[in-house]
Formats: structure tokens, sequence, C-alpha cells
């Protein structure tokens, strides 16, 4: 069989598998609470389900994963192409019966203005998913109609399914629900009336995450419940059925066997079989904890494909690092508890010691910040960190960069050799005095770029959340140094 007719098999595997896209007109529009308690009402019934999150969101995962039990993976156009993500959703949806994918912003919403590439709606045609529309109406009566037409109309491909009416009363979706299908083909599957105390707390990166909010899972259950007397589940599991006839329409195959910057995950799920597999025995040291908490699981899946051990540390709470070779200090809120991080003393020793005697070090937002000499708080209050870094971090009054970037080196670094690119994103509220000029920050579309990343003995560190995946070398180097 030649490669292309094996990758054609593979996609079509992918595509057998039921699953839905659960997607919203706008921010806002409560789909990462519906989706929430779409996944508890699924799991309450048996049904093993398997989460995604389009885009580079870390914290709708986080929330996924405190209902299912289980990691949720991104899928993102940008950061691993088209043949990576459906890798990712393949190996994904291993041991499942349905996949549950909810979307990220609005559904066209997507990498530019001008189009709507990498947006919910892109994932949805790429990937075949039928889709299920969270649409809020809030201040809205007979008008959610045309409301509803206007995006059923405009998907070139017709991917939009399934409405669930939000923030609505019983006799506004019984009124409206045939009248809705009648006008869009879409069926009303269910609806969620105003209820009253529920609110997820946010903050300047947006949620909080699901373990600092009190009860968080009887809040979703509580959800769940009134989701559940009017939510058509038989017909949302038949839906997610007609994944195989969408997927399997010619287009959506020519669109996978033509698709363009592709990233190999080395993720296959038989291990012994990836080419990115290592007989090493490496044990890297990751942080993790309420500072240092957003991983994309393709990276961490990775590692462990080279052969790495990953061992997760706290530096809020451990005395010193554990027992490994290589450090990885991710991206969280060190803002949020700089107090507690500054006051462990002995594990900042640890790290400065480890640092001096050349271990491997990635740190990355939150972990460079960690890394630098002060660091401010919101409140303006400012506390000693690590001190690798003679930088001193503090917080701007609007976003410093965000979206999607190409780190591109500028000169050989341990990892990243001159011109060699990694792909990656930048959201963030926080600055520093010295962001460093090892490396070419670059928006997609190349009419932005900056100086960014610091290099000292083997630590590479700087702001963008990096996608391992989408630079093989990059991280290889990393574990073989």
């Amino acid at each position: 069989m030649s490669k292309d007719a094996t990758r054609e098999t593979e996609y079509k595997n992918v595509c057998d598998h039921p699953r839905i896209m659960i997607a919203a007109p706008g921010s806002g529009s409560g789909k990462t609470l519906i989706t929430c308690a779409v996944l508890r009402i699924l799991d309450r019934r048996g049904i093993k389900v398997a989460s995604f999150k389009c885009g580079p969101d870390y914290i709708d995962p986080m929330f996924h994963k405190q209902v299912l039990g289980i990691p949720s993976r991104n899928l993102d156009m940008f950061l691993s192409g088209e043949d990576g993500m459906i890798e990712t959703l393949k190996r994904g949806t291993v041991g499942s019966d349905i996949a549950v994918i909810e979307g990220v912003m609005g559904f066209f919403d997507g990498m530019s203005m001008e189009a709507s590439d990498n947006s919910s709606y892109d994932i949805a045609r790429r990937t075949g998913t039928p889709v299920i529309l969270v649409v809020s109406c809030k201040g809205m009566g007979r008008s959610i109609i045309p409301f509803i037409k206007g995006f059923t109309d405009y998907q070139y491909e017709k991917c939009i399914k399934g409405i669930i009416l939000n923030d609505t009363s019983k006799t506004v979706y019984e009124s409206l629900k045939e009248d809705i299908y009648k006008e869009t083909g879409a069926k009303v599957l269910g609806f969620l009336p105003k209820l009253k105390d529920l609110e997820i707390g946010s903050r300047h990166l947006g949620l909080m995450q699901p373990e600092e909010i009190p009860e968080i899972l009887k809040t979703i259950d509580r959800v769940a419940d009134a989701l559940l007397e009017s939510l058509d589940v038989k017909a949302i599991l038949e839906i997610a059925k007609e994944a195989a006839k969408t997927c399997n329409s010619e287009g959506n195959l020519n669109n996978f066997a033509s698709c363009t910057n592709q990233v190999n995950l080395g993720n296959d799920i038989d291990d012994s079989k990836s080419i990115y597999h290592s007989r090493h025995s490496i044990r890297i040291g990751i942080a993790r904890d309420e500072a240092f908490s957003f991983y994309y699981e393709d990276n961490l899946e990775l590692l462990q494909n080279l052969g790495a051990e990953l061992v997760f540390f706290s530096p809020m709470r451990d005395k010193e690092i554990p027992d490994v070779s290589r450090l990885i200090l991710g991206g969280g809120y060190p803002e949020l508890y700089a107090k507690a991080l500054s006051e462990n003393e002995s594990i900042k020793e640890s790290i400065r010691q480890a640092i001096s005697n050349k271990m491997p070090v990635l740190a990355e937002c939150g972990g460079f910040l960690y890394l630098n000499r002060t660091l401010e708080t919101p409140e303006k209050d400012s506390f000693k960190m690590v001190g690798i870094f003679d930088g001193d971090c503090h917080m701007q009054d609007k976003l410093t960069h965000f979206g999607y970037v190409n780190v591109r080196a500028t000169v050989d670094t341990p990892y990243l050799r001159f011109g060699e690119i990694v792909r990656g994103h930048e959201f963030h509220y926080y600055d520093t005095s010295d962001n460093g000029d090892t490396c070419e920050v670059l928006k997609p579309n190349g009419k932005r770029k900056w100086g960014g990343y610091k290099v000292k003995e083997n630590v590479f560190s700087g702001f963008a959340h990096l996608y391992y995946p989408s630079n093989i070398e990059f991280i290889k180097r990393f574990i073989e140094r």
C-alpha cells in the first residue's frame, strides 16, 4: 500500500470514531460550562468519553480533566499542522466510545480577521466533526432565529447539526425549537435556564483554574442536572455517529492528503514503532502546582516517547528539586503565589545549583518569570525569585503579546540552532526589564517581530509556550545534551 493510501486509511479510521464539537457564536456564550455538563452526563451513563479543546488554551482542558479524570488534548492547526492534529485526535480517542471537542472563541474566529483558518469551523470541517452550537438567548426572543440562521447559512461546509439554547426559559425553548429547525435545519437539542449564583471566576488570563474553585464538581453537576431536564442525549449520540459520513467525503480526504504545515508528533499508538522512540532513560523534573500548570499534553507525551520519565514537583512546597537530570518550568500564575515561591529559599538554591552544574532547563512564561531576579504581584508587591537572570518582572495594564508566534534563533543556542524555528503561543500581561535577544519572535503573517529569549549555561527561557513537536530536533537536543 502506498504512503498516501495508508494515510487515507488511517484518516478514515479516525473519522469512523463518533464525535461532536461544542462551539458557540462567541466567547462568553457558556460553551465551557455546557461542554463540562455534557461530559458529566455522558460519563454518568457509563459512556467512555475522550475530550479535546480547539486552539492553544490550557485552562479549559483542566476543566475537562476535572470532570473525566483523564487528560484533555489540544487540536491546533498552527501548532501541529493537519497531520499532527489528526494524530492527536487518533491517539486521544483510543479506548473511548465518543470524543467531545470544545471549540475556541467564536465559531468562525481564526488566526486573523481575513480568514477562518484554525477556527472551530476550520477544525470541524477538516476533521469532519458535526457541531452543536451553544447559543445564548440573553436579551432575545424570536430574534434568535435569524441570528442562528446567519451562522448555519454562512458555513460553506454544513457542520452545524444541533443547537443548545442557553440563558433562556422553557417557554421560549418550546415555542421556538420547531421554527429554529425549519429555518436552519439544525435540531434544538435542549436548553439551559439561567441559574442563580452560578459563576466561574476569571482573571487576566481567563477562567480560574478548577482547583481554585470550591466544589467545582458540584457546580458542574448542578449545570448537568438542569441541562438534562431537556437534553436529547440520544440525538447527540446519533449526531456523533454522523462524523464518519461527513468525514469520509472526498473533499475532506483531499484536504487531508494535501495538507500543509505538516508536523509529525512522533506519538504513534504503538510507541515501539515510533521513529522518535528512544532507549534513553532520562528523568525530567516538571514543575506542577498552583503556580505552574500550563502544559500541552502532546509535549508531555512526546517527552515520554523519547524515553523520558516525567517527575512532577512543586516549587512552592518541595524543599529541593527531585532526583532528575533536566528541568522544565512551565507557564501558570507565579505572580499569584510570588510570596510562597520567594519564601521557599531551599528549592531556589537547589535550582541555582543545578543550573550552575550545567543541568539542561527549559522555562517558559511563568517559568521564565520565576528564574528572574524579582517578580511583582498584581498588587505591586515585589518578591525575590531564583535570580538566574537579572530581569525584574512586572504586570502591564494590557496584554503584552497575544497570539501564535514562530520563535527563530538568531544565534546558536543549546537546543535551537541559528535560523531554526519552533512554534508557540503567547498570552501574557507580564513583562520583564530584560527579555533577551537570542531569538526573533515573529507573528505568522510576518508583519511584526520582536526580540526575546535568554540563554545561560544550559537554560533556554522566554515567554512563548512552545509546542515541542513542531521542531523534534529542538526537544531531542534537550534530552540528549
